[in-house]
């Protein structure tokens, strides 16, 4: 029995006040709240257990040690990972996607060879490839979605070609909810010889994922929006591609042997763990996860796809409210503009002072909002603690807003 009422009390911030109203939180795209669990946890280890990990033999560095390494068997389980060396564990999505530019693309793709991106991708998908197409002539191809949102996979495979190398794409798009059947897409690259990267940043909070299904080379994931620390996070490589790769940042741990004329790389994934890495971060990360596995990620995606019916049919109700992003089996997220001329940081300001917390801008995601033909949207993104009764406020200080912008 889901009891969203008894996980929103595991929430302490959710208690507080904002301009004098209660805190409606619906900013979970950018960036999730964080349970008590995790908050102790934290404390915990900075208080009582803090040591650098891997280089000590006293005690409080061999504690520190294992529950930083028990963090990698968790996202193992919470990816469906049966090898826990597949895990690398970094600062998040970001990091881990530049891991792949330079570890894996650097050596692996020349001039004219071709990577495939949606249109729809964050800019930690697109940055890090613009780098490869600027200093190394890799080709960008682009695939758009509909008009509902909806990214088809015969469009991506489509795309495929002989000089196509890499295709990266997201599981679930930030901004328009879209949820990409991304398994399909790895299939038929996999058949080609095409290694794969899906962006599960959004997808991972708000679904179960096995990597090993979806049949993907490369899974990054960010902690902070899994209920966890900010600065944490991970990415699951797939062995061959590890094989593949080479370290392209410098420090201990990374390393095996160190001369004045040599050095010799330890093994993956140490390989691409260079220095003191975020140990009170990625500690808190594993309790975080085993929260969430403990409420049950089929109950939570549940819950979610009640809340957004539930908003959809409240959204829908408003005519002068343009919603992007349509398709049926989309996430919890919604985009939107207001007729006229009022400007998504003007809207979002007005949520704020009915104490509803929205995203206002591009949400890293230039080329879609090209696409779309706008500058800006306001974003609602729901998560496990949201209820029916937070929509119904996000519905009356939109309805503020119209009347004011009106």
């Amino acid at each position: 029995m889901y009891d969203v009422t008894e996980i929103r009390r595991d929430f302490p911030i959710l208690s507080r006040e904002v301009n004098g109203k209660p805190l409606v939180y619906l900013d979970n795209g950018a960036s999730a709240q964080k349970p008590q669990v995790v908050i102790d946890a934290i404390t915990r280890a900075y208080a009582e257990e803090y040591a650098n990990v891997h280089r000590g033999l006293h005690y409080l560095s061999n504690l520190a040690t294992e529950k930083y390494e028990s963090t990698r068997g968790i996202i193992a389980r919470f990816l469906g990972v049966r090898d826990e060396d597949e895990i690398v564990m970094n600062t998040g999505t970001t990091m881990g996607i530049n891991t792949v530019a330079y570890g894996w693309g650097m050596p692996n793709l020349q001039a004219g060879d071709e990577i495939i991106l949606s249109v729809m991708e964050h800019h930690a998908n697109i940055v890090p490839w613009h780098f490869l197409r600027e200093r190394q002539g890799v080709v960008i191809k682009w695939v758009d979605v509909d008009s509902t949102g909806y990214l088809d996979p015969e469009a991506v495979i489509a795309a495929m070609g002989p000089k196509t190398k890499l295709v990266a794409v997201t599981h679930l798009s930030n901004v328009l909810g879209t949820v990409v059947d991304v398994k399909t897409i790895c299939q038929a690259a996999r058949e080609r010889g095409i290694v794969t990267l899906v962006d599960g940043s959004q997808a991972a909070v708000h679904m179960p994922v096995n990597v090993e299904e979806i049949g993907c080379d490369f899974y990054p994931i960010t902690g902070h929006k899994l209920y966890g620390p900010s600065g944490s996070g991970a990415i699951y490589m797939r062995k061959e591609r590890m094989a593949e790769m080479q370290p392209f940042v410098g420090g201990g741990d990374m390393i095996r042997e160190v001369h004045k004329d040599e050095v010799t790389w330890n093994d993956a994934p140490m390989m691409f763990e260079a220095g003191t890495p975020g140990i009170v971060q990625q500690i808190g990360l594993g309790v975080a996860l085993d929260y969430m596995m403990g409420i049950g990620m089929e109950n939570i995606a549940d819950h979610e796809k009640k809340l957004r019916d539930y908003a959809r049919t409240r959204l829908d109700g408003l005519n002068w409210l343009q919603v992007q992003g349509t398709t049926p089996d989309k996430a919890a997220i919604f985009s939107f503009t207001l007729d006229g001329a009022a400007h998504a940081h003007d809207i979002s300001t007005i949520l704020d002072k009915k104490g509803v917390a929205v995203r206002a801008g591009q949400h890293c995601t230039g080329p879609l909002m090209d696409h779309l033909g706008l500058t800006a949207t306001c974003r609602a993104s729901f998560g496990m603690y949201n209820t029916e009764e937070e929509v119904d406020k996000l519905v009356d200080a939109l309805e503020l807003a119209h009347d004011l912008f009106a």
